[in-house]
């Protein structure tokens, strides 16, 4: 399983290849490096649907597998190809408070440990039999 971040440059419609197998490919641009990559990804089955409620130019992070398979042509020549298959999409910032990351106030101090807090409870009503 691996993990890519990136923009979504493009977005194929679905394609129903056979009476059993559907795919939908799209590309992300990966632009954390100097020389920004062109990926192809691609969905398949089911999987396709997840691509609907994404759009073009919207920052996502998609999980994959990389897939690997061989093919011989009729004319006796050996390939080899591989394919990124898409398994979830996420859009950045799902996850996040309401209010995003600044909302969260990182030095807030505790106002006690829970472990004082039962101690000092001496509660006589307490119906434990120990």
């Amino acid at each position: 399983m691996f993990k890519i971040t990136g923009t979504i440059k493009v977005l194929n419609p679905t394609v129903q290849v056979s009476e059993k197998f559907a795919k939908r490919e799209f590309v992300l641009t990966e632009n954390t490096s100097q020389y920004p990559q062109d990926i192809l990804f691609q969905a398949v089955q089911d999987r396709c649907a997840m691509l609907d409620t994404t759009q073009v130019g919207e920052q996502v992070e998609v999980s994959f597998n990389l897939r690997g398979r061989e093919w011989t042509s009729p004319q006796g020549e050996v390939k080899f190809f591989n394919s990124l298959d898409a398994w979830r999409i996420e859009k950045m910032g799902q996850g996040m408070p309401a209010g995003g990351p600044s909302s969260m106030d990182l030095n807030a101090t505790p106002t006690g440990s829970p472990v004082e807090s039962l101690l000092s409870s001496n509660d006589e009503t307490d119906d434990l039999p120990f």
